[in-house]
């Protein structure tokens, strides 16, 4: 190693060497040559105000230019930093724009009942309100293990093979001919059929306008759209007000179809005996990518053809409690086993709590799990209500549907879903600041204070470039001589003989 460490000093200074001797066959320019040079380069700088201060006599001319033009090299470094600070915080704008079309998609549409089963095949199976809600509190989180704890291990212990998916399913609220009195979509009539059955926590719901349809509904008028007339049959279902359902009638959440209906905090409430009037808008909101806006656009969700913050949650939920239990709730997007009451019980209920308390599934920021949409559909609903029905409206009803003025009063729910203006309102976050914006930003300044281009820049950098080559070479050329290393055996011999002859 020692031997190879010396000849690879040998071969550097051998380098170095003829490097000096390429660079002593041309001569270093002179001390008048470069003040010539220097002088040369003030006097036809497009940098204005240098060459004031070279060709001017007078002291106090010279020293007046000299603090013009340091002044204004500091002024445009000054405004060119607060430019590039500026950019850097990321500024954005938000624009508005109502956008009026021929027409426009129609939302998808889920409406559920306010009482979730059948009151008959709940009447000695009290703990199935419990056990629902801790079946759905991988959608809205609710505990009633310390409330009804017991209960609900008594029952578990003698239902082993109990489903609660298909309790639901059978003695839940039904769609059918005596459910949906009435529906039309557009002056035409719509049926049962046309209804895609989905769970949320208010059990079985029914969604119209889902993304399975084979062609999208679009509206062409502006006051038309989708008219239904519900019979909630009051007596036939019922529901525990134990955990917050008082109330009856229907509830319908608007949503994109392509995005997974959500009622925590956004379902509409219609009770009984009303007439319910929502007038909805089309909003597009887009949102800048990370660091102006908090979106991030290479998300994408196994289970859902359209991204949304609400089915990016159910996917993160899913995940996080198929790893840990070995298995899947029925109500959240996957592939996977099935999770039974137990597993439910014992295992689902504390690792939601978990994801909850840890904070493994978040939504909102850039770096959180679930940041917000780059682009997203919305559908803000104007509510309003009106008794339903008059007098001799009750009357007809009475005859035409066979019951009386009572059960109409008390079970009817009469919905009306419409576009209020063919229009769409488009919110855009935008850049403020472009990086063409930027260059001519700081190109306004040099040429403000300084009278400077690119082309002036180029200058200076040559000016400087060529300054710093010539620095090197000077100091290259009074470098100590290397000895050189490479003498034969021949040489090195005839030297130790002249020093044995001195």
């Amino acid at each position: 190693m020692e031997k190879l460490r010396k000849l690879s000093g040998f071969h550097d200074r051998g380098l170095l060497e003829k490097a000096r001797l390429y660079l002593t066959r041309k001569p270093l320019p002179s001390l008048e040559e470069r003040k010539k040079y220097d002088y040369e380069f003030a006097t036809s700088t497009s940098f204005h105000g240098v060459h004031n201060i070279v060709r001017t006599r007078s002291k106090s001319r010279k020293a007046l230019w000299m603090t013009v033009v340091v002044g204004s090299i500091c002024l445009v470094a000054w405004q060119i930093g607060s430019r590039f600070a500026n950019y850097f915080s990321w500024p954005t704008t938000t624009s508005v724009v109502v956008q009026y079309v021929e027409n426009i998609e129609f939302p998808a549409v889920t409406f559920c009942n306010l009482n979730r089963f059948q009151t008959q095949a709940v009447a000695n199976l009290s703990a199935i309100f419990f056990l629902w809600s801790i079946v759905s509190g991988v959608l809205h989180l609710f505990d009633t293990r310390e409330t009804f704890g017991q209960e609900i291990k008594d029952f578990l212990q003698g239902n082993q093979n109990f489903s609660i998916k298909e309790f639901t399913r059978n003695n839940g609220f039904y769609l059918n001919n005596s459910t949906l009195l009435d529906c039309e979509y557009f002056g035409e009539p719509c049926y049962p059929e046309n209804f895609e059955h989905v769970f949320t926590e208010y059990g079985n719901c029914f969604t119209f306008n889902h993304i399975n349809i084979p062609a999208k509904r679009r509206v062409s008028a502006s006051g038309r759209g989708l008219s239904l007339l519900f019979d909630v049959k009051q007596a036939e279902f019922t529901d525990d007000p134990a955990l917050g359902f008082v109330d009856v009638g229907i509830t319908f959440a608007i949503h994109s179809p392509k995005a997974p209906p959500r009622f925590d905090g956004l379902g509409i409430s219609t009770p009984v005996g009303m007439h319910a009037h929502a007038a909805i808008q089309q909003v597009k909101t887009i949102i800048q990518e990370y660091p102006w806006g908090e979106c991030k656009p290479n998300i994408k969700l196994q289970h859902h053809k359209l991204y949304s913050t609400y089915g990016c949650l159910q996917e993160c939920k899913a995940r996080h409690i198929q790893n840990q239990c070995g298995c899947l709730p029925f109500m959240l997007p996957g592939n996977g086993t099935e999770c039974d009451l137990d597993k439910f019980y014992n295992c689902v209920s504390p690792e939601l709590y978990k994801i909850e308390l840890a904070g493994l599934c978040t939504a909102g920021t850039h770096n959180s799990t679930c940041p917000v949409p780059c682009e997203e559909t919305d559908y803000p609903t104007t509510i309003s209500y009106s008794t339903f029905e008059s007098e001799k409206a009750l009357k007809f009803l009475s005859t035409k549907l066979k019951k009386r003025p009572e059960y109409i009063r008390r079970n009817l729910v009469y919905i009306d879903i419409r576009y209020h203006d063919l229009n769409y309102k488009m919110t855009r976050q935008q850049k403020a600041l472009s990086v063409s914006e930027l260059l001519a930003d700081v190109g306004g300044q040099l040429g403000l204070f300084c009278g400077a281009s690119m082309i002036t820049i180029i200058e200076v950098v040559e000016y400087i470039f060529t300054n710093f080559c010539w620095m090197c070479v000077f100091l290259l050329l009074k470098a100590p001589e290397v000895p050189n290393w490479n003498t034969t055996d021949q040489n090195a011999q005839t030297h130790k003989r002249r020093i044995q002859e001195c």
